[in-house]
């Protein structure tokens, strides 16, 4: 293979996705069999079969059991908009801030429980590893499917025996770490966040109705009051249903 040449597989699945792309193939039709991509593009077995795996991977195409391997519907990115905006109580979350938006109608399912801290959560937290936190996991959904996970972590030092222990029950329930925390007297002044790509764990991506090695967003963000650490979440969407879009003030 000369330099810039392409391996069989991958100049077969680069067809394969400018067909689906330019709508040749489109949603909900069969990809070609293995058989008919050997014969067509005059290649073995092995490579028609990685040129599949090749689409699979970018989601472009799903395997349905006993059926075949048909063209998958592809979502139009919603505009995922982060600013150092604070809107109507509870929106600090990127799906609270899209149920700001009544034509958007969603729900959540959460639970708490308390947990000890791995390293990982200890060090956004400025906690020692193994210490006390409440954590709380979501699924939200719109229209009844989910389209996010998230996994908050508040280290039970800051709200102990108070009020808002619980994220969702209580006085507060729902209201947001802004709110939240004000009402024991933390004000929650700024907030980091990072954004990347991963492979979704098989039950991420299994919860949010991907397929395997679908990739997903991660939006870790963490929320401060006078540089102590007050919560700390990671939240997960499929990468290809949002793009993330940030204006931040310049001073």
């Amino acid at each position: 293979m000369t330099f810039g040449e392409q391996p069989a597989y991958l100049r077969v699945a680069d067809d394969l996705r400018k067909k689906i792309t330019a709508g040749e193939l489109p949603p909900h039709t069969r990809l070609p069999s293995q058989a008919r991509i050997r014969e067509v593009y005059g290649v073995s077995d092995t490579v028609a079969l990685e040129a599949r795996k090749v689409l699979m991977a970018e989601g472009l195409v799903e395997g349905r059991s006993g059926s075949g391997t048909y063209v998958r519907e592809q979502p139009e990115p919603g505009r995922l908009v982060r600013s150092g905006f604070r809107g109507p109580a509870g929106s600090t979350t990127p799906f609270r801030q899209e149920q700001a938006d009544e034509r958007m109608p969603g729900t959540w399912e959460s639970n708490s429980g308390r947990d000890a801290a791995d390293r990982e959560i200890a060090e956004r937290l400025a906690i020692a590893p193994g210490d006390e936190v409440m954590r709380t996991r979501y699924v939200f959904r719109s229209g009844g499917e989910a389209t996010w996970l998230s996994t908050s972590w508040e280290p039970l030092a800051v709200t102990a025996r108070t009020p808002v222990l619980l994220p969702e029950e209580g006085p507060l329930a729902g209201r947001g770490v802004v709110e939240r925390m004000a009402a024991i007297g933390l004000v929650v002044d700024n907030v980091a966040e990072e954004v990347g790509a991963r492979p979704g764990l098989a039950e991420e991506t299994l919860a949010l109705g991907g397929v395997p090695g679908h990739v997903v967003l991660v939006i870790s963000r963490t929320f401060f009051a006078g540089g102590r650490p007050v919560e700390t979440a990671d939240v997960v969407t499929l990468a290809d249903r949002y793009r993330a879009s940030y204006r931040l003030p310049v001073r």
